[in-house]
């Protein structure tokens, strides 16, 4: 990578209609996002300036069209990809158009990253239901850069001061978790999330993973025996790999907070088992790691915010905290 002393990360811009505009707008002029690397915004330049104009923000000069001189630029810039017309843009609107225009941003820095030209890739929010509308056939982030990179062994992590959550299964329906579940599946979020949280806290991390069923089975009386016969045989191997780890855990029990301070990761066994504590108690700080990647990626953890989008009052920090940890992970 040919950056000068700061890793190059790109931000790509999200759903147009969405709040990932402004907070892109915000990257581009934070001093201290600057400070620790050289963002550069995938995105629609029209769009930015709308956004811009609507949210009284400025527009960067740096403006650069797909193929010119950007990864020489040593300052904040835009990458304008001109997927959309923005004036064809509706705020706050779900649209087959914006959802086409989201994926293609994330493709382009993608290639970007693969040619050498980006050290790591922040993602602003996308909305599934544009997504879907668009016709792209992938669930959420997660699952695009995991198939377009041909990583074998993925997973989600959010991560934040409070408080860090990796998920075995992510994007499925209640009745479709156990069938994500097996003792390999366990085993390998186990070690992705070690190993990131490693280079995270700079030492051997303790970790906690939750059961499944209500009481972790209660010795098999709730459930078919997932914690038994899946989640303790990983955990079990975990250890003997000379791992910090607990559980199964009670999940009603084992975000206290006595447990939290003890804690440095937690493996989850569904979605809203880990999101739901980590969002109570990190929502506007949390961040949005996918594992296992031959690339770095992170991302805001939460969504569009098409209520508030283009308005203003778009809080920026997720995403700061996004970028920050992908210099890192870089470094």
């Amino acid at each position: 990578m040919n950056s000068p002393s700061r890793p190059r990360i790109a931000i790509t811009m999200g759903d147009p209609a969405g709040v990932g505009p402004e907070l892109c707008l915000r990257a581009l002029a934070e001093p201290s996002i600057q400070s620790c690397c050289l963002p550069v915004v995938f995105g629609d330049v029209g769009v930015l300036a709308r956004v811009a104009e609507a949210c009284q923000l400025a527009v960067p000069s740096h403006v650069f069209s797909e193929g010119g001189a950007w990864s020489a630029c040593d300052e904040p810039c835009i990458l304008d990809l001109g997927v959309i017309d923005a004036a064809t843009v509706t705020p706050g609107t779900v649209d087959a158009h914006t959802g086409r225009a989201a994926y293609a941003y994330i493709q382009s820095a993608i290639r970007e990253a693969w040619a050498g030209r980006i050290d790591a890739i922040c993602t602003a929010p996308i909305h599934k239901e544009a997504l879907q509308m668009a016709g792209v056939a992938y669930p959420g982030h997660t699952e695009i850069f995991a198939d377009q990179t041909g990583a074998e062994s993925t997973c989600m992590m959010l991560t934040s001061n409070e408080i860090t959550c990796s998920l075995v299964t992510t994007h499925v329906g209640y009745g479709d978790v156990t069938a994500g579940l097996s003792v390999e599946r366990v085993g390998e979020v186990i070690e992705l999330t070690a190993e990131a949280m490693r280079l995270i806290r700079g030492r051997e991390p303790r970790l906690v993973v939750c059961g499944l069923n209500p009481h972790a089975g209660e010795h098999g009386l709730f459930g078919n025996g997932e914690e038994e016969t899946i989640i303790t045989p990983a955990i079990e191997t975990a250890r003997e790999n000379g791992l910090q780890i607990e559980g199964p855990l009670p999940p009603d029990t084992a975000f206290i907070e006595r447990i939290r301070s003890e804690t440095d990761a937690y493996i989850c066994m569904y979605h809203d088992q880990g999101l739901i504590p980590l969002k109570m108690l990190a929502f506007d700080s949390a961040v949005n790691v996918t594992l296992g990647l031959p690339i770095v990626r992170t991302s805001v953890d939460h969504g569009t915010a098409l209520d508030i989008a283009w308005q203003g009052v778009a809080t920026s920090e997720s995403l700061f905290e996004a970028i920050r940890l992908a210099a890192q992970l870089v470094e």
